[in-house]
C-alpha cells in the first residue's frame, strides 16, 4: 500500500489532505449460486485478495483516477459524467457517481490510483472495485451510508448502469463478509447472519483454478438465464391459479417450496431445470450453514459438489474448460468440494481444501488440464488463497 500512495503523490503533486487506502476483497462463494436474481439465499467469505485503492479528497468537483492495470486516466466533472462503454473500465467509476447522485449532492470529487485486475474472472471484482469508488466518494463527501444501503447503490451499478440483470450475492458478500464467518442472506428480505466458525472447524485453504477462458458477461446467456428462471415462476402462478404478476415483476422465490413440489411435473425441458436448481440450492444454503455451525467440512465440501453438478445440469451454464476442472477438482484428494466461480461461463473454479494437500491438488491440476485443453496451456493459473474481512477504509 505504501507503494500505492508514493505513485499517488508523485502523479499528483498538487495534493493538500491525508491519502487513505481502501482495501475491497474478492468473494468466495460455497452455494447459493444463480439464486439472487430469483430473491434466493445466498452464501460466502471474502478472500484475502482484493482490490486496493488510494485516494484524496479533492476540493474541486472533479474525479481523477488512475488504474494501474489499464491505460488511459478517468477524468470528468461530477455534473458531467460519461456515459456507460462497453467493456471500459471506468463505468463501475462513473456508476458509482450516478448512483450516489441520485439521492446525495456530491461537492468533492478524489484524486486515486486502483489496482486490482485479476484474470481469475468470478470473483466479483466488479463488485470489489465499484464498493471502493462508493465508499471513497462517500468518505470525501461526508456521506454516512448503512451497509445496506451501500449494497443498494454498488448493485443499482451493475443493474441499470452497466446492464447486468444480477442479483445482490456479490455486493453483500464483499461489504458484510468478516474474517472468521460465513455470511448467509435471504436476498428476498436482505436479512443476514454471520456465523461464527467453530474453534474445532479443521484448516482450510481456497483453491482458485483459473481456466484462461475470459469474457464479458454481457456477452453471455447470463441474461437469459434470467428471463428462463422468470418464466418458469410465471408458469408455476398460472399452474397453481396463484394472482398472475408481469413477468418482469416475477421470481421464483413468490414461489413456496410446496406449491413447486406439487406443480414441478408441469413444467418443461430448461424451465424444469432452472426451478429445479433453484430450489434445491436454497436447500443447499440451509444445509451449508448448519454444517458449518457443525465444523463439518466434509458435509460443507459434498454440498459444494451438489451445487456444482446442478450448475452444470439443470442451470446449464458451464463452459468445457470449467467443467473439466470441475472434474479433477471433485475427484483430487484434498478437496472438501468444488463449483464454478461466478456465473460459470468463464473465469475459475473454486474449491474448499485441506492445506495439507496443496502441492498434490495444483500437480493434478497441472497433470490434466493443459492435456484437455492445450489451447489455454499458458494460460491457466493454480493460486490458493485465505479468507479476510470485507471491504473496508483502513
Amino acid at each position: 500500500m505504501d507503494h500505492l500512495e508514493q505513485r499517488l503523490k508523485l502523479k499528483y503533486p498538487q495534493l493538500q489532505h491525508t491519502v487513505k487506502t481502501i482495501k475491497s476483497p474478492l468473494r468466495f462463494c460455497p452455494f447459493g449460486a444463480h439464486v439472487d436474481h430469483q430473491a434466493g439465499m445466498v452464501a460466502g467469505m471474502t478472500l484475502d485478495i482484493s482490490v486496493d485503492m488510494v485516494y484524496v479528497q479533492n476540493e474541486e468537483p472533479y474525479i481523477r483516477v488512475q488504474s494501474l492495470d489499464f491505460p488511459d486516466e478517468e477524468y470528468f466533472h461530477l455534473e458531467q459524467v460519461p456515459a456507460m462503454v462497453p467493456g471500459f473500465w471506468g463505468n463501475y467509476l462513473r456508476g458509482a457517481v450516478m448512483a450516489l447522485r441520485k439521492n446525495h449532492i456530491l461537492k468533492h470529487g478524489i484524486y486515486a490510483l486502483v489496482r486490482g485486475k485479476h484474470p481469475i474472472g468470478g470473483l466479483s471484482s466488479s463488485a470489489a472495485v465499484t464498493t471502493a469508488y462508493l465508499l471513497a466518494l462517500c468518505d470525501v463527501n461526508g456521506i454516512k451510508l448503512p451497509e445496506l444501503e451501500l449494497i443498494n447503490y454498488s448493485h443499482w451499478v451493475e443493474n441499470h448502469f452497466i446492464g447486468l440483470n444480477n442479483g445482490i450475492l456479490d455486493q453483500s458478500i464483499n461489504i458484510l463478509s468478516r474474517e472468521g464467518y460465513l455470511t448467509v442472506m435471504d436476498t428476498k428480505t436482505k436479512s443476514y447472519e454471520l456465523i461464527e466458525r467453530p474453534q474445532a472447524m479443521p484448516e482450510f485453504e481456497v483453491v482458485i483454478v483459473y481456466s484462461g477462458v475470459s469474457k464479458a458477461l454481457i456477452g453471455t446467456d447470463y441474461n437469459n438465464r434470467v428471463d428462463e428462471c422468470k418464466v418458469a415462476a410465471w408458469l408455476l402462478h398460472e399452474m397453481a391459479g396463484l394472482p398472475m404478476k408481469n413477468l418482469k415483476g416475477t421470481q421464483l422465490r413468490d414461489i413456496e417450496y410446496e406449491v413447486y413440489q406439487e406443480h414441478k411435473s408441469g413444467l418443461q425441458g430448461r424451465f424444469q431445470k432452472r426451478a429445479e436448481h433453484f430450489f434445491t440450492e436454497n436447500e443447499r444454503v440451509k444445509q451449508g450453514a448448519e454444517a458449518w455451525k457443525q465444523g463439518d467440512l466434509q458435509k460443507f465440501g459434498s454440498l459444494m459438489l451438489e451445487s456444482g453438478e446442478s450448475s452444470i445440469h439443470n442451470y446449464e451454464c458451464g463452459c468445457p474448460e470449467l467443467i473439466s476442472i470441475f472434474h479433477i477438482l471433485k475427484h483430487t484428494q484434498g478437496v472438501y468440494g468444488a463449483r464454478f466461480s461466478g456465473a460459470g461461463y468463464r473465469g475459475c473454479c473454486i474449491g474448499l481444501v485441506d492445506p495439507a494437500y496443496k502441492e498434490q491438488i495444483k500437480a493434478a491440476i497441472d497433470a490434466q488440464y493443459p492435456k484437455q485443453h492445450p489451447a489455454y496451456k499458458d494460460l491457466y493459473q493454480v493460486c490458493f488463497s485465505k479468507t479476510d474481512d470485507g471491504a473496508r477504509i483502513i
